[in-house]
């Protein structure tokens, strides 16, 4: 049987990662987040040579994690203190690195990778823009400390394009960091994030089942999940299933999470008699994806924010259609996919009536559909994965 990441030509030389993930520290074993680990062993299988990765002291809570020993982890996971510089010995060995430019302590590194004779490939996330908006919907500060972030944040992007300029390559995950930053360097790549896989994709009988339900005029399944927090767009949730409402359109809502506005949006549910349901946040692969492959129609995005989040890819893997905000990603993502229904941001009544449109055209909403469940196969995790492995390849020396 063929391994799951086909492997590359021989390179025979070190990878290392530099990581933000959570690691807490407990005796002879590690807790770790199961996901990273899997992330990790996933960069080992498909590179011919040792792979070593850096994370660093912190006491960042681990909701899916896992104990591991540290010699079973396929790969050499060295620790440092918060403030501790990458050095020679985390070097030695080191043919690339592979670090976020989302992690400001991660900028510094062009010229300890250039002194090891390593290239240096950045991984980033967030624009500007993004994290000024998230500074200003930051409820937990006041204006003065919100007025210090946001120069703080200035100048750390000075320090992020000098770095982005000086690297050997750059992988942005979204189309609004590929945007913003790809003009810095020649060697910048898209890709889009997610956690689909073929064996969690929504399986073509899970399509015909739902397709005879919607053409049957059944009322429509809204769900949604994440952080249930300002910045996230939580709070037009329930504004959303009142214009629908007001429309005329039968549907109900599914809303998995947790965060500052659950209590808020608890309190609400009693006005739509049972038509709104809250739960806990559930396991992704166990939980997340069955119940959206096999009991939603509508994937609901009320995200404000440009960030890349991978909930929309995940959504159209699981079958789903999507309405959502005209942030930049997902205003782009429904562009490039022709599948989708995109609102102005902030508009509740323009996306409650981008759905009613689906309500009454259910041919449209099939077919949106079954665009997005192809264009997510064409982007599962081993396609985009192979693909940011296929560049950071690409830019080692040649011999």
């Amino acid at each position: 049987m063929q391994p799951f990441f086909a492997q590359q030509e021989p390179v025979l030389t070190g990878l290392l990662i530099v990581a933000t993930a959570p690691v807490l520290e407990q005796g002879e074993t590690l807790r770790l987040d199961i996901k990273f680990v899997e992330g990790m062993r996933a960069h080992c299988a498909h590179w011919n040579g040792p792979v070593r990765c850096i994370l660093r002291r912190n006491a960042a809570p681990i909701p899916f994690g896992a104990d591991y020993d540290p010699s079973a982890l396929g790969f050499d996971l060295r620790i440092l203190d918060p403030d501790q510089p990458v050095g020679p010995a985390e070097m030695a060995g080191i043919r690339a690195v592979f670090a976020a430019a989302d992690d400001a302590q991660a900028l510094g590194l062009g010229p300890t990778a250039r002194a090891a004779g390593a290239i240096l490939v950045y991984s980033l996330e967030y624009t500007l823009e993004t994290r000024l908006r998230i500074v200003g919907l930051d409820q937990s500060k006041s204006l003065p400390r919100k007025i210090w972030s946001a120069l703080w944040n200035l100048r750390q992007e000075r320090r992020r394009r000098a770095a982005l300029k000086a690297a050997d390559g750059v992988q942005a995950n979204g189309y609004p960091a590929y945007d913003s930053y790809r003009s810095l360097n020649p060697n910048t790549m898209l890709y889009i994030d997610g956690r689909m896989t073929p064996r969690l994709m929504a399986t073509p009988q899970e399509m015909t089942a739902r397709a005879a339900r919607q053409r049957d005029g059944a009322p429509l399944r809204l769900i949604h999940s994440g952080r249930l927090e300002p910045m996230k767009g939580a709070q037009d949730l329930l504004p959303v299933m009142a214009a629908l409402r007001a429309l005329g359109v039968q549907a109900t809502l599914d809303i998995y999470g947790a965060g500052s506005l659950r209590d808020t949006i608890l309190q609400g549910l009693r006005s739509f008699g049972g038509a709104v349901r809250l739960h806990d946040p559930v396991d992704f692969e166990t939980g997340l994806v069955p119940v959206s492959r096999g009991g939603a129609d509508i994937f609901l995005s009320c995200h404000r924010q440009s960030d890349p989040s991978c909930s929309y890819i995940e959504a159209m893997g699981c079958g789903l259609a999507v309405a959502g905000y005209a942030n930049r990603m997902w205003s782009r993502l429904a562009s490039d996919s022709d599948c989708g229904q995109v609102a102005p941001l902030g508009d509740v009544a323009a996306l409650a009536r981008r759905i009613a449109a689906w309500d009454r055209n259910r041919a449209d909403l099939i077919q949106s559909a079954e665009i997005g469940w192809r264009f997510a196969q064409a982007h599962d995790f081993a396609s985009e994965f192979k693909a940011r492995m296929d560049h950071l390849t690409s830019l080692l020396p040649r011999a």
